[in-house]
């Protein structure tokens, strides 16, 4: 069957709000692309170079989605390096890898006979992903003098339908509930008895109460509560990490 002019036009008509609605479904697929960044000072030096390195995912597509995970990551990695008294105003990558050896490069200005490398290296990754968590770690390691660097890992939760972070307290049905059976796991697997305070066997938490850690990562088998250096025992102690696997974690948990 032939088709007219008038026909034809008809159906042009039809399927161009068709395509184009295709097309606004296409852009807005969530993705990342990993992006480096990396600066040396250019004072002259002989061993331990200052350096920072970064390698950041950076969501694409989804503008209004993507603006709001960038931000939030890009605040986190700030916070990692912005260790001075005056607030960081840095708005970029960039800017921020030249803030951290700009401070550097004047402290040596200043102080020229004292010994001493800086060193920053922060990696993030796309620790969990389904179609209610995205969970981005980023892991950092950064050293501006004294007797040892210090290195740690940080969980940022979101909704991949908003890009909005997730409050810890959010992910769970009874946020009290869910504590005190985190608790008692935390007891058994670092055998610190039921009768006694929780800090009794070395654990340095505040006032002596247990608290869920700051960060907890999604992984295929579970939930990982982790405490990362200095945050509840020693910094020779290293971190500590609590595994709950999902078939006990989703009792509590919203969704994951």
């Amino acid at each position: 069957m032939e088709l007219n002019f008038a026909q034809i036009k008809k159906m042009k008509n039809l399927f161009l709000p068709i395509l184009f609605l295709l097309c606004i479904s296409c852009s807005k697929e969530l993705n990342f692309e990993n992006q480096s960044f990396e600066k040396t000072s250019t004072l002259d030096c002989s061993e331990n170079c200052p350096k920072i390195q970064l390698e950041i995912p950076v969501a694409k597509n989804a503008k209004i989605i993507s603006d709001s995970i960038n931000k939030t990551v890009f605040t986190a990695v700030k916070s990692i390096i912005d260790f001075g008294d005056k607030p960081n105003n840095s708005t970029d990558y960039e800017q921020l890898a030249n803030s951290f050896i700009k401070a550097y490069e004047k402290l040596k200005t200043d102080f020229p006979k004292d010994r001493f490398g800086w060193e920053a290296k922060i990696e993030g990754e796309i620790k969990y992903s389904s179609k209610h968590i995205l969970n981005i770690e980023i892991n950092h390691y950064t050293f501006t003098g004294g007797a040892h660097g210090y290195a740690g890992s940080r969980s940022l939760l979101f909704d991949p339908k908003t890009g909005k972070k997730i409050p810890n307290e959010k992910l769970f049905k009874n946020w009290e509930l869910f504590k005190i059976f985190a608790e008692t796991k935390f007891r058994n697997k670092y055998k610190i008895p039921r009768d006694q305070a929780i800090n009794s066997t070395g654990m340095f938490f505040e006032n002596d109460v247990f608290q869920v850690a700051q960060n907890i990562f999604f992984t295929d088998k579970g939930i990982i509560l982790h405490y990362n250096p200095y945050e509840i025992a020693a910094y020779v102690d290293g971190s500590r990490d609590l595994l709950i696997k999902y078939d006990e974690a989703n009792d509590y948990l919203i969704t994951k």
